[in-house]
C-alpha cells in the first residue's frame, strides 16, 4: 500500500464532497489518505471504515455477503461516488478485482467542514446587503481553526448567530486596535493579515506576541473584567471580526468558560487532571496546590503548545479572575480546561 496524492477537482466528483467550496475542497485534499490496494488485496484488513469516509477513486471491488450475493462497485460509478457504507467491512468479504485506489477522510474532520460551508452559505445569501461572503473561507474559519480553535468547540446552533453579529473591519498597518489601560469591550478574530502584541515594561514596550490569521486578541480583559492589560497594533493591513461584549458572553463564553466547585475540581485531578495556577512565582510559593504547576496568566499564550493536549487542566488563582481568563484561551486553542470558582480565596477552610 503506497500513499498518493488527490486533487480538488477529484474530490468534487464526490458527495457530499461536492456540496463544498472551491477553498474548503482545496484544504481538505491536503487532510486526505490516498491508498493504493492491489489485486486480490483486501482494503480493510490491516484498516477498516470506522471514524472515516471512505471511496472507491478507481479499479474494482467484488463484495460477497453472507447470503452468497456478489456486488461489484467500480470507481467512477455512480455508486462510487458515495461513501462506502461504513459497516461493509463487517457484512461482507471485500477483495479488489483489480488494483484499486481509495481515498480516505476523518468523519469527524469532514462533518466540521460540511457544517460550517453550508451555514457560512447561508449567512452570505442573508447578508448580501453588506457583501460579506463567509463562503470564501477566509483565514478566521481556515481548518485548523475550526478543528482547534475557539470555534471547534461551539455548539452549532452558536454557529450561524456568531456570523450575524461579527462585525467585519478593514484596517490598515499601524492603526492601534487595542490600548493598554482601556476598558475591555470587543473580542477579535483575525480574518486577514497580522497583528502585534505589545506591552509596557518599566517604561519601555516589549513585544509579546505576532498573531496571525484565524487567531484571537481581546478575550482576557472581557473573562476577567479587567482593563486592557496590551496594546495591538496592525502589523500589517488586514481585516478583523469584531464581537461586542454581550454577544462575546452569550455565543463565545459561555460554552468555553467551565467552572467547577473545588470539591469536583478535587475529584478531576484525582482523575488525573493537573493543577495550573496561573499567579506569579511569589504567590505561587506561599500557597500552592499539591502537584500544582505555575505558568502565569501573563505567559500563557507562550505555553500553548508545549502544554500536553491529552491532559485535563484545573486552572486556579486567588480569586477565579486570572484563571478564567486562562482557561478561556486554553479552552480557545483546543485544551481541555476548567477553572476553579471562586478562587484559592473563597475555598479557604
Amino acid at each position: 500500500m503506497s500513499e498518493q496524492r488527490i486533487t480538488a477537482e477529484r474530490l468534487r466528483d464526490f458527495e457530499p464532497l461536492a456540496a463544498l467550496s472551491d477553498e474548503r475542497l482545496r484544504e481538505l485534499a491536503g487532510c486526505c489518505q490516498v491508498e493504493r490496494v492491489p489485486r486480490n488485496g483486501n482494503p480493510f484488513r490491516l484498516q477498516g471504515l470506522s471514524g472515516q469516509v471512505v471511496y472507491l477513486v478507481r479499479g474494482e471491488l467484488k463484495l460477497t455477503y453472507g447470503d452468497g450475493i456478489v456486488e461489484v462497485i467500480v470507481g467512477g460509478c455512480d455508486m462510487a461516488q458515495r461513501p462506502l457504507p461504513h459497516d461493509l467491512a463487517e457484512r461482507a468479504e471485500v477483495r479488489a478485482i483489480t488494483d484499486v485506489e481509495l481515498v480516505r477522510i476523518d468523519d469527524h474532520l469532514l462533518d466540521i467542514m460540511l457544517t460550517w460551508d453550508q451555514l457560512t452559505a447561508q449567512a452570505s445569501e442573508q447578508g448580501a446587503a453588506d457583501r460579506t461572503d463567509w463562503r470564501q473561507m477566509s483565514g478566521a474559519f481556515r481548518l485548523e481553526a475550526l478543528t482547534a480553535g475557539a470555534l471547534s468547540q461551539l455548539p452549532p446552533a452558536n454557529i450561524d448567530e456568531l456570523l450575524r453579529r461579527f462585525e467585519r473591519i478593514k484596517c490598515k498597518a499601524g492603526q492601534v486596535i487595542l490600548r493598554e489601560g482601556d476598558e475591555g469591550d470587543c473580542y477579535y478574530l483575525i480574518e486577514a493579515g497580522r497583528c502585534e502584541v505589545v506591552r509596557h515594561v518599566g517604561g519601555a514596550e516589549v513585544l509579546l506576541a505576532e498573531l496571525k490569521a484565524g487567531e484571537a486578541f481581546g478575550e482576557e480583559a472581557l473573562v476577567a473584567g479587567a482593563k486592557r492589560n496590551a496594546t495591538v497594533t496592525m502589523r500589517t493591513n488586514g481585516v478583523l471580526l469584531r464581537l461586542g461584549k454581550k454577544d462575546f458572553d452569550e455565543l463565545l463564553g459561555a460554552p468555553l468558560l467551565k467552572s467547577l466547585s473545588r470539591a469536583e475540581a478535587g475529584q478531576r485531578v484525582a482523575a488525573g487532571a493537573t493543577w495550573l495556577d496561573v499567579r506569579f512565582p511569589a504567590e505561587f510559593q506561599h500557597d500552592r496546590l499539591p502537584g500544582a504547576i505555575n505558568i502565569p496568566l501573563n505567559e500563557i499564550r507562550n505555553a500553548i503548545g508545549p502544554l500536553d493536549t491529552g491532559k485535563e487542566y484545573v486552572v486556579y488563582c486567588q480569586s477565579g479572575r486570572r484563571s478564567s481568563a486562562a482557561a478561556f484561551i486554553l479552552s480557545q486553542h483546543g485544551y481541555r480546561a476548567f477553572w476553579l470558582e471562586g478562587g484559592l480565596r473563597s475555598n479557604t477552610p
